[in-house]
């Protein structure tokens, strides 16, 4: 019994070691370690698309399905992992700088800006996270990130100011930093801007550009540029008109009297600006804006967004509603692509085409988009 009971102690000693180094084995193996990072290469190679989807009344259609959509990648067709609606978050960019008030044209208006911002912001869902930003002399946030309504509004009617500069490129590529912690897929930007960018930024145009690009932002531009180019209204009345005399003959006399009621009639010749410097400034000005037009337009509908051109007041209120609508048409398309996002050179760029698969829908994405970096 003792000699039985002495080898089942040797056995257990034996057998003991083993098991630790299993255990150990276990905890130290990159076996799960290689599973966690397995999972987080699938997350980061999903690709989340903006879709604005409409009914063929132009309404948001809130019945996409997967099935609806085709999406083209490379002229590769994808397979659609989902379609849902989130909400959005909106950077309400406002131009408040360089107004120039010249000869033959209209010019920006902080106060019309501030009015268009306010219709645009009243219309949007309740579940949308807003944040705003002024330019002119500099560039500023008026309003942070937040779902609280009337503390935006607040700041839009109290924090708005104007300067003689318009910093739009320095504008752009702060709009590119804002959003980079916000959920893509959702991320939207709202201009309302001439697109004029005054001389001295901080950065170079094109390099603000790519990195609001760099953000995959849908980009909507409420534009001031045909607005700008519009004349001013006639006056109703001629610049020089006549102040009748008065015929009492004691006043008629009176050297104390007003210009204009003594002796004989007056002609009073409204305030006209004869200034060259200004009218070639106008000029100029008129230029840059066409061409900023062009720039302004491209980068709309490189990401899938619209350009607004309204040319009056009230056109610019009204498509300050349709912005909004824009905004709450939108869906978020995820799809792997087929060809690795790991796989790609780096800054490669990949052209997408998005079509409707279902009578009535109408479908409108980004025209591509650049690998992030791994």
């Amino acid at each position: 019994m003792l000699n039985r009971y002495l080898c089942l102690i040797l056995l257990a000693a034996m057998l003991a070691p083993t098991a630790l180094g299993q255990s150990g084995q276990k905890r130290e193996s990159p076996t799960p370690q290689k599973q966690d990072d397995d999972k987080v290469t699938v997350f980061t190679e999903e690709v989340r698309l903006p879709v604005l989807a409409v009914d063929q009344f132009g309404h948001y259609d809130p019945t996409v399905v997967p099935e609806d959509i085709l999406v083209l990648e490379d002229g590769v067709a994808q397979q659609i992992k989902s379609v849902r609606r989130i909400p959005a978050n909106v950077l309400l960019v406002l131009d408040t700088g360089g107004e120039l008030s010249g000869l033959g044209g209209m010019s920006k208006r902080t106060s019309l800006t501030r009015e268009v911002a306010l219709e645009f912001l009243n219309r949007l869902r309740e579940d949308t996270w807003v944040e705003v930003v002024q330019f002119n002399n500099s560039v500023s946030v008026v309003q942070g990130w937040t779902r609280d309504r009337p503390a935006t509004i607040k700041a839009l009617k109290s924090k708005l100011s104007s300067g003689k500069r318009a910093r739009f490129a320095d504008a752009v590529a702060a709009a590119g930093q804002q959003l980079q912690d916000r959920p893509e897929g959702s991320r939207h930007v709202i201009f309302i801007t001439d697109g004029v960018d005054s001389p001295g930024g901080k950065i170079d145009r094109g390099q603000a550009l790519k990195q609001l690009a760099a953000a995959r932002a849908t980009v909507h531009i409420i534009s001031y540029t045909e607005f700008v180019l519009q004349p001013q209204p006639k006056q109703s009345e001629s610049k020089i008109r006549q102040v009748p005399a008065s015929h009492d003959p004691i006043a008629t006399m009176d050297p104390t009297q007003p210009p204009g009621t003594t002796r004989s009639p007056a002609y009073v010749i409204k305030s006209i600006t004869f200034d060259p410097a200004m009218k070639r400034q106008r000029k100029a000005y008129e230029a840059d804006v066409k061409s900023s037009e062009q720039a302004l337009t491209a980068m709309a509908e490189e990401t899938g967004g619209q350009i607004f051109l309204p040319k009056t007041s009230d056109e610019m209120i009204a498509q300050a509603r349709e912005a909004a609508r824009e905004v709450g048409a939108e869906y978020v398309v995820t799809y792997r692509p087929k060809r690795p996002l790991s796989a790609a050179q780096k800054g490669e760029y990949r052209h997408v085409e998005v079509a409707s698969r279902r009578v009535g829908l109408s479908l409108r994405s980004r025209r591509g988009y650049v690998v992030p970096v791994q």
